[in-house]
């Protein structure tokens, strides 16, 4: 095929341009950093991350363990694949348990149920004992303001917390992963990448993800314009009604928090087309732990947790 004028033969498609970029930055902080290691949920952004790090180092094996905050309200299916692509992988995977917390009364539950709000203690003491002096984290630009702005490279100080006035500029694609002790720096590899990028991707390279992001019936109640599944982290309450509808989700987190969307679209190509046609976010349409406040994520970014 010609390339068009005045464009070069050898130019990178889009989906090549993020997939080099985002490997490039697994292996500056292979290079770079002692100990890190990804945090990984089961849900698509991070079996996204990790597929690009398993080609990254590939024929060797990926020189990072994972990392999971289990607040005990996640999606049964979704932890069954986390376990499943450990397995398959021989991966090294540590757990950090809300429940655990909760049961030596370090933490506390909230009236609303979530238990997404209470991960930032759990992640950031695991950080802290374990030594990671880098985190990888899936967060990316397009799903909310206070992502938005966020560096590839995010340095965190001794106590996880983030200081906008700290945050290096990322010129040239030049990473400075400078730290102090007892410091770390979250990276963000998939930074640049849209939802349907993500999406676009996984098409491509045939990436399998748990059922639960695809349309299929499920028993669900409506709670603040979402719809919520039932269980027991403590809904339905009185006066909300359960009822079966044909759903998926767009994002997965922890269940009290985790909107469904009203789709019928249950393969890969349907979900594509079905997120072109959207005008709202993943995270703005179906994730309540957004919508605490205005500076809901803004906040925990600053606790440490994003």
């Amino acid at each position: 095929m010609t390339a068009d004028a005045g464009e070069s033969p050898y130019a990178l498609s889009h989906p090549d341009a993020l997939e080099s970029e985002a490997v490039h930055i697994l292996r500056e902080v292979a290079g770079e950093f002692d100990n890190p290691v990804i945090l990984f949920s089961g849900g698509k952004d991070s079996i996204v991350m990790l597929h690009l790090a398993l080609k990254a180092f590939t024929p060797a094996p990926v020189p990072f363990a994972l990392l999971h905050v289990d607040t005990g309200h996640n999606f049964p299916e979704v932890l069954a694949f986390r376990d499943r692509v450990v397995a398959e992988h021989g991966l090294r995977l540590h757990i950090a348990s809300v429940q655990d917390y909760i049961d030596r009364g370090e933490l506390k539950e909230r009236p609303d149920g979530t238990r997404n709000p209470l991960q930032t203690r759990p992640l950031t003491d695991t950080i802290q004992q374990q030594r990671f002096d880098a985190v990888f984290g899936g967060g990316r630009r397009d799903e909310e303001k206070a992502r938005a702005k966020e560096r590839v490279f995010s340095l965190r100080d001794e106590f996880s917390q983030w200081d906008p006035r700290r945050q290096r500029p990322e010129l040239w694609n030049l990473y400075n992963g400078r730290h102090l002790p007892r410091e770390h720096v979250r990276v963000f590899p998939l930074s640049n990448w849209t939802e349907l990028d993500v999406w676009q991707y996984i098409a491509r390279e045939h990436i399998e993800l748990p059922a639960i992001y695809f349309a299929h019936d499920r028993e669900v109640f409506q709670r603040h314009h979402m719809w919520l599944t039932a269980g027991s982290w403590g809904g339905p309450r009185a006066g909300e009604r359960t009822e079966k509808r044909r759903v998926r989700y767009r994002t997965v987190g922890d269940m009290s928090c985790t909107g469904a969307v009203d789709s019928d679209a249950d393969t890969i190509d349907k979900v594509i087309t079905e997120i072109a046609a959207s005008r709202l976010t993943e995270r703005g349409a179906t994730r309540a732990d957004d919508k605490l406040s205005e500076a809901a994520m803004e906040d925990r970014k600053r606790e440490g947790y994003f």
